[in-house]
């Protein structure tokens, strides 16, 4: 695809959300051809990445035995947590069937891989299935690793003024529980984020506008305080972006502190402790030390990885993200660089940027393409950007729509429509509003 057919057609799959249609109905380029096949083909996941692929890839094989392995029930809206979590929506607008969303003709295998095996080609199971494939695709997601903050477990969330909306519909829930109190209250707001790759990095952000928005509604202007922590030396990897939250967070009166992961958490004083990391400039010495903060509200956002089946897989980077274990693969095509027959997708994948649901769009399309292209004999030619989309919420009823690529370049797909860096109303009904039916026509492979 061309950058001028790829920029028509995010406008299109973005304007389409905007008027609340589902992305399928208008401005898509025609399919190609089917092809026949017996390939067996293998996708670990069924979450946004590997749904929206299994759905795009009956469309274009016919005879290909596609088995999907995922032992999850439910199907889970993530992008719609952290307005679960603001008190903006229930629980259940995240929360559908995984079986609901996908096609006929595949196999459904309701466990999880327990193991990979890329020299024979095989999947196994926990009940004792082994599966044989000729390509597989991996996208299991992530693992949120809560067990790396000392004093912590997720039977907190919602007590003692403890939040934790990555965790699911119901933690959300409990995290509204939590933060509604201290938005009618008052007292301390400490926000984290962790030093690990992380799905959405601009949940944190959101969750910190938002509750501070909803706070200064409540309780009011100088009964609280918002302090926000980042284990990176900036609010965000676009260097831009960082500066225009910069200041957004300084017209706010929020309290930035870099070089600080959270470490553990004591409840019943309620005190966090952080890791401060400082470099000295002259001699580039590293030195770390604790630091406590105390809190009315916590937002804990734990380290994290990829599961342990990827890691034990022999499939990881040796050499990058070593103690998180993303899956190596070429960041522009998503394939394996040992093995051809790999390809990953989505939050597991080792690229420098794509872990949210705005990736995957793009990411899909690609897979699809070099995979079949491989099953034909020849090469593939689409190529991931690295194009990533966060609408960055800022107060409810306004957001900036930031998409950006690998080399950190915004790229707008509204340009001199959507400013990027402006709060607006129409960016905030792109994320409340219009994403869920973008993304539902993406899960049917139709965007």
């Amino acid at each position: 695809m061309t950058l001028k057919g790829l920029s028509t057609s995010r406008r299109a799959f973005l304007g389409l959300g905007v008027a609340g249609l589902a992305a399928a109905s208008l401005g898509l380029p025609a399919r190609a051809a089917r092809v026949t096949t017996k390939a067996r083909i293998v996708i670990i996941g069924a979450g946004a990445a590997g749904t929206a692929l299994v759905n795009r890839l009956v469309e274009r094989l016919d005879g290909a035995v596609i088995t999907i392995i995922d032992a999850r029930a439910e199907h889970l809206y993530q992008p719609g947590l952290s307005l679960v979590a603001a008190g903006l929506k229930p629980a259940s607008y995240t929360v559908s069937q995984t079986s609901d969303w996908l096609p006929a003709g595949i196999t459904l295998v309701s466990e999880n891989a327990a193991a990979i095996d890329p020299i024979t080609k095989t999947v196994a199971t926990p009940g004792g299935q082994s599966i044989a494939y000729d390509y597989l695709i991996v996208a299991p997601g992530l693992v949120l690793d809560h067990d790396a903050i000392e004093g912590f477990s997720l039977d907190m969330v919602g007590q003692n003024g403890i939040g934790a909306l990555y965790a699911g519909p119901q933690y959300a829930a409990k995290t509204w529980e939590a933060a509604s109190k201290f938005t009618q209250e008052g007292g301390v707001g400490l926000f984290t984020r962790p030093g690990t790759e992380m799905k959405c990095a601009g949940a944190p952000l959101k969750h910190t506008f938002l509750i501070d928005d909803i706070a200064s509604r409540g309780v009011g202007a100088g009964k609280y305080e918002i302090h926000y922590t980042a284990p990176q030396q900036a609010l965000f990897s676009v260097p831009i972006v960082h500066e225009k939250l910069r200041m957004l967070f300084e017209e706010r009166g929020f309290n930035s502190y870099y070089g600080r992961a959270l470490k553990s958490i004591d409840p019943g004083s309620r005190r966090a402790t952080f890791v401060e990391t400082k470099v000295d400039p002259a001699t580039k010495v590293e030195t770390k030390t604790d630091i406590e903060m105390p809190y009315d509200y916590l937002h804990v956002i734990p380290p994290q990885r990829a599961p342990d089946v990827i890691r034990q897989s022999g499939l990881s980077w040796a050499d990058k993200w070593t103690d998180q274990g993303w899956v190596e693969v070429d960041m522009k095509t998503l394939r394996h660089l040992r093995y051809p027959d790999v390809f990953a997708l989505g939050d597991v994948a080792g690229v420098p940027k794509g872990k949210t649901a705005a990736s995957v769009k793009w990411m899909v399309p690609v897979v699809e393409d070099h995979l079949i292209a491989a099953i034909e004999g020849r090469e593939g030619t689409e190529a991931y950007d690295g194009y990533t989309s966060c609408p960055m919420i800022t107060r409810v009823g306004r957001a900036m729509l930031i998409e950006f690529d690998y080399h950190n370049n915004l790229v707008p797909s509204f340009p001199g429509v959507i400013a990027p860096l402006e709060e607006l109303w129409i960016s905030w009904l792109m994320k409340e509003v219009a994403l869920k039916a973008t993304y539902n026509a993406m899960l049917r492979g139709k965007a």
